[in-house]
């Protein structure tokens, strides 16, 4: 399915305006970056990459999209023959899927003609700022869990194709499955689930509905206990499935306090290996906050998929270098109060200490910055003369977050607001 229309209108208007000056074809380099983080986040995680190269691959104008901008006479027919002929066949480098990111980390670098470039604007910002938002939550989440599985489980508290990208994001910053079919389809996210409070209710007792559960889904299966009583429940529980019952979810209440009678409970009833899940609207501070309770995993929805109170990240994307009357390429950047851009095209790496412990952002502008022998490069092909380069298993980004996220500095584990743990310097 074509991608072209998920865009805004006045990227055609440029467009149609740079082909009547004769200033489309100048070449042109895009940058999209943060000029900040969310407040009071010490580091944030890029997430999006895969769907967004999906996504520039299938911006094409095909016969419906050039019919709708015609119908509604958005550009002039010497623009729409333009755009029925589109393929980007620049370039694009960035930041590799779940890396992490500071202020003005060049997350993209977008190199073609002005036209080529300045219509992919709406599109990479949509998926980046929403990606990276859930992604950034999610690894905060994860981290708070310490060695604790955590699981998706926000797809009825957003929008249902929000959903899907959701669980991927939260996949590559470390939960390790999702409630999300769409998202095992599409992109291999492992899922699970097992019942909810209605199934309970289905039966004419609490027992029918956990033996009809346990004759479905083994004694294995996580059993929800809160329903009624949540004593009474866990041994019914165990009494049914016996001391193998693999789990039992708690969904209200304090949670902490719950878990640990629950805990006496089920050890006292020989279920020493059954393991305690817990849901209900969290969100990281409420996983740290039950890091000394027994519990064994968490279910997290409404935080997740809300960027945990920052549902964007704020990314811009701004000429940065074009094409002089000359054919000398000249920086540019815009000024204006507060939304600062920084001109010229850049370069990115991760200084490190001989540990291998991350010390600064450094940013090289017109060329890269100099390896002083612990330092990792961070941008990455991901487009080459119009072709996908870039593209790899998500368990390559999931590893690859797991491996930033532990060389920043340890202020980065804090779950308090504070500043970002590195500086960026451009050099």
């Amino acid at each position: 399915m074509s991608t072209a229309l998920l865009t805004d209108h006045y990227e055609l208007t440029m467009l149609q305006s740079a082909l009547k000056s004769g200033t489309a074809d100048r070449r042109s380099v895009f940058e999209l970056f943060p000029r900040r983080l969310p407040e009071g986040r010490r580091y944030g995680v890029v997430a999006g990459v895969g769907r967004a190269l999906d996504a520039v691959e299938r911006f094409r104008f095909d016969d419906e999209s050039l019919a709708v901008l015609r119908e509604h006479a958005v550009v002039d027919d010497a623009t729409l023959d333009w755009l029925a002929s589109y393929r980007f066949s620049g370039d694009i480098t960035g930041y590799a899927e779940g890396e992490a990111y500071f202020p003005y980390s060049p997350l993209l670098m977008v190199e073609s003609s002005f036209a080529e470039a300045v219509l992919l604007e709406t599109l990479l910002l949509s998926i980046y700022n929403h990606d990276s938002a859930i992604a950034s939550a999610a690894s905060r989440m994860t981290l708070a869990a310490g060695d604790r599985p955590c699981i998706e489980m926000g797809s009825r508290r957003t929008h249902e194709e929000a959903a899907v990208a959701c669980a991927r994001a939260a996949y590559v910053a470390g939960f390790v499955s999702s409630s999300n079919l769409a998202a095992r389809q599409r992109y291999g996210v492992p899922t699970t689930g097992t019942s909810a409070h209605s199934f309970t209710l289905l039966h004419d007792t609490e027992a029918d509905a956990f033996r009809a559960q346990i004759a479905s889904l083994g004694e294995g299966t996580t059993l929800l206990v809160d329903t009624y009583d949540v004593t009474d429940a866990v041994r019914l529980g165990v009494e049914l499935a016996g001391p193998s019952l693999g789990a039992v979810r708690l969904d209200s209440g304090d949670l902490g306090v719950m878990a640990r009678r629950v805990r006496r409970q089920l050890d006292s009833l020989g279920a020493t290996g059954t393991k305690i899940v817990v849901t209900s609207d969290l969100d990281e501070y409420s996983i740290a906050a039950l890091a000394a309770a027994p519990v064994d995993g968490y279910g997290v929805g409404t935080q997740l998929v809300t960027g945990s109170g920052h549902p964007t990240c704020g990314f811009v994307y701004k000429l940065v270098l074009r094409e002089g009357d000359d054919g000398e390429m000249v920086p540019v950047a815009k000024k204006s109060k507060d939304k600062i851009s920084i001109g010229g095209r850049k370069w990115a790496l991760r200084r490190r200490d001989a540990a291998g412990v991350a010390e600064a952002e450094v940013i090289g502008i017109g060329e890269p910055p100099v390896d002083d022998g612990d330092d990792r490069a961070l941008l990455v092909p991901l487009v080459r003369g119009g072709e996908i380069v870039g593209r790899e298993p998500l368990d390559a980004a999931r590893d690859r977050h797991a491996a930033s996220r532990a060389e920043l500095p340890l202020a980065a584990q804090q779950m308090s607001r504070g500043e970002p743990v590195l500086d960026t310097l451009h050099i």
